[in-house]
């Protein structure tokens, strides 16, 4: 895959040609008549000159439903064939809106991930892309269809069908822009753009102009649930420019790109949070630093993914570690830590439920010093402990009780002038 690319093919007097990706999401497409608006705004694009290719997610709340007809024949059912099963309900909304351009008079041809050249790695339900093929894609380009492709699927080198996981559209249309060198990568949502918080629990919050990749990156890592980290690190490798919109207002959105605008240029540009948060506690290692490499590597190997991580160490005794993880993975985690047990040579693990994990993220806060206390300051006189914390250049990340969630947001969207007029330039 290569960059992303600035066309300068001549149409009109004024006008350019360019390639744009489009992705709409299950909500945007949830109904036919919401099918039939993300026509109109495909026909929009091609109308102002432009290649369009358009990712969709299965319909609403298709693959729940779908999960739940699995559910009622097994308990545990084999992975290789809930992926047949799930990627069927993108073929769905593929085939659908492709009638639906035809049927407005524009030409068009949906494409299956495996029929669109996307080729992943031999995983089943949270595959990654290694491979995409895009001949068959522009082929249709350069006969003037507007080409429909579902998001979530690909295939592996063994011709085996295989899924993305969560996100997974959002992966696809990003990867998609990448290969086809697309001018941008639009990403139609319910929202009409990104938020310095929640909305629906802060009421102050406020859509950004612009983030950059990095901003965007470390927010969807901490819960902002507009965009899938995947699908920004594409952007970000491959300099996609991305832009989060409405895909039922007619507004601009939020650009995620390598450089903000300085009008948006906060120090603190968002509060980022999620709950369903466990702190895992392995005491009495006795080798603490053998430990720590085996501990993740072995959770590693089952795909449990790992977060904040705090070791505590004295000369000459045994070490513990802490690490937190999804609700979800606890019970996998503790089953993988026990099996291990003679390997790893610890005395007991503990673990804490109930917990949230809030977090500020702002590239302004490089050179502005003061940031993690003040947070720290504002927590604390608002009653709030804090158990565990993480930081890096751009962001400081806490775990709390779960009860404070809503309460530290709200207090540190004040705290750092989030809401209305952007205040705090750098």
């Amino acid at each position: 895959m290569s960059g992303g690319r600035k066309n300068d093919i001549q149409m009109k007097e004024g006008e350019t040609m360019g390639l744009i990706v489009q992705k709409f999401g299950g909500t945007s497409v949830g109904s036919t008549e919401r099918i039939m608006n993300a026509a109109e705004r495909a026909i929009e694009e091609k109308e102002r000159g432009n290649d369009v290719v358009v990712v969709v997610s299965a319909m609403g709340k298709t693959t729940d439903q779908l999960v739940g007809l699995a559910r009622e024949i097994s308990a545990s059912p084999s992975k290789r064939e809930m992926d047949m099963l799930l990627t069927t309900g993108e073929q769905v909304t593929i085939s659908l809106l492709s009638m639906a351009l035809n049927e407005k008079g524009y030409e068009s041809i949906s494409f299956t991930g495996w029929q669109a050249g996307i080729e992943t790695e031999a995983v089943h339900g949270n595959a990654r892309i290694v491979h995409i093929d895009p001949e068959k894609i522009q082929n249709q380009l350069n006969q003037g269809k507007i080409v429909v492709v579902a998001g979530f699927q690909g295939v592996t080198e063994d011709g085996s069908i295989s899924t993305l996981g969560r996100g997974g559209s959002d992966t696809t249309a990003v990867a998609l822009a990448a290969v086809l060198k697309a001018d941008k990568c639009d990403i139609y949502t319910d929202v009409t753009g990104v938020y310095t918080t929640d909305p629906r629990y802060v009421k102050g919050a406020r859509k950004l102009q612009s983030l950059s990749y990095d901003e965007m990156l470390e927010l969807a890592n901490l819960g902002a649930g507009v965009l899938h980290p995947r699908a920004v690190e594409f952007a970000k490798n491959y300099e996609v420019p991305l832009e989060v919109r409405s895909s039922t207002e007619r507004e601009r959105g939020t650009i995620i790109e390598e450089e903000p605008t300085m009008e948006e240029n906060l120090v603190v540009r968002g509060v980022a949070f999620e709950n369903a948060i466990t702190k895992v506690a392995i005491l009495g290692l006795e080798d603490s630093l053998k430990g720590l490499s085996t501990v993740f590597t072995t959770l590693a190997a089952h795909h449990i993914n790992v977060d904040i991580i705090i070791q505590s160490v004295a000369e000459g005794q045994t070490g513990s570690l802490s690490f937190s993880i999804k609700n979800d993975d606890l019970e996998e985690t503790l089953k993988v830590l026990e099996n291990n047990r003679d390997t790893l040579k610890y005395d007991r693990i503990e673990s804490e439920s109930g917990l949230a994990k809030v977090s500020i993220v702002g590239s302004g806060m490089v050179s502005n010093p003061g940031v993690a206390a003040e947070m720290f300051e504002v927590l604390s006189s608002n009653g709030i402990q804090v158990k565990m914390v993480s930081t890096s250049e751009i962001k400081v990340s806490t775990v709390i009780s779960d009860s404070s969630m809503v309460k530290a947001v709200e207090a540190l969207h004040e705290a750092f002038e989030l809401s209305g007029t952007p205040a705090r330039n750098v």
